[in-house]
């Protein structure tokens, strides 16, 4: 992937900016005159609890959307197998049956768990993809102070990831629990992973320009108008009308992991929803975003959380370890 770091009091210039979504990025484009044979063609809607942004230049309105269409679909697709807040999903049915009996899942979600599992073994479980009865504990969209903290303590530590078993049986892959405080939530994996689906949507379309931003995970497919890379700007978590810094980037992925939209306050104290399962709370950091680059939206998502509330050199240590290609461009 080509990704270039600007310094962090830099901005678009000579170009206009779009707003892709509600999350964390910024997209510069030349304004559409510029390129009259090729049309910036876009497209926002909920889905997977995010607003979902996707522009493709191309020269035909409607064959675009067709194209946007089918990418829509592969994330509603995520949504629907992956969503711990489906009872129908495979993640739901999991979360509902799997410490009595084993429960079948299509290979997209079996794919999904599978590298969820990766990342928490090389992280030591500082990603755990198990911690959903913690995460729902902690509801932060709806609370109003902390649980209590014998409650909280109950999942401090327990690596339950290690409790997941996903296996073959006659074919079909299934997952079981071997401990009753199990429950997935693939938040800081499954986004990514839909973005990358949509992505190859656009791509089996003929799409050879574009962009994906599903609530802070983001692929730049291409070149913007002006035959240059897509740049990129993160939004600073202090300040989200300014610009932390800004990216370049072609064919590639950027997702940021931040304790800035998803938080309550009690008695002075933030409480986000990036929780640290070593503790079974919100993670303690001096930095309030990392965004992270990487050839796979999947991998940049994972990254991006297990790096949140990590010190650098160890978060350095696990991406060189699982992904390479995963790079930590900011820590804010």
């Amino acid at each position: 992937m080509n990704a270039r770091e600007r310094s962090a009091t830099s901005h678009p210039n000579r170009r206009q900016i779009i707003l892709l979504g509600i999350g964390a990025f910024a997209v510069a484009t030349v304004p559409f005159a510029r390129r009259r044979r090729r049309r910036l063609i876009r497209r926002s809607v909920p889905v997977m609890g995010t607003l979902a942004d996707i522009a493709v230049l191309h020269q035909d309105e409607i064959y675009a959307h067709l194209a946007i269409d089918a990418a829509i679909e592969q994330l509603r697709f995520v949504d629907r197998t992956m969503s711990r807040f489906h009872a129908t999903s495979d993640v739901g049915r999991a979360n509902l049956t799997g410490g009595r009996e084993p429960v079948a899942v299509n290979a997209e979600t079996a794919f999904v768990l599978q590298e969820a599992l990766h990342w928490a073994e090389s992280s030591d479980g500082a990603f755990d993809l198990c911690i959903g009865k913690a995460v729902g504990l902690w509801d932060v969209a709806n609370r109003q102070e902390p649980p209590p903290a014998h409650r909280v303590r109950r999942f401090a530590g327990r690596r339950l990831y290690r409790a997941l078993d996903l296996a073959t049986r006659r074919g079909q892959q299934v997952v079981r629990f071997s401990d009753d405080d199990v429950a997935i939530d693939l938040g800081g994996i499954a986004k990514g992973y839909g973005v990358d689906r949509a992505v190859d949507a656009l791509r089996n379309w003929g799409i050879e320009r574009g962009l994906v931003n599903v609530g802070g995970d983001l692929y730049a497919i291409g070149e913007s108008e002006e035959g240059d890379p897509w740049k990129v700007g993160v939004r600073s978590p202090k300040d989200p009308s300014r610009m932390a810094g800004t990216l370049e980037v072609t064919d590639g992925a950027v997702a940021t992991s931040g304790d800035y939209l998803q938080f309550f306050r009690y008695r002075g104290t933030q409480y986000h929803h990036l929780l640290d399962p070593a503790t079974g709370a919100p993670r303690r950091t001096a930095a309030h975003s990392v965004t992270v680059t990487a050839n796979s939206c999947l991998t940049a998502d994972a990254a991006a959380t297990t790096a949140f509330g990590m010190r650098k050199a160890d978060a350095i240590r696990v991406l060189r370890h699982r992904s390479p290609d995963a790079h930590i461009v900011y820590s804010v």
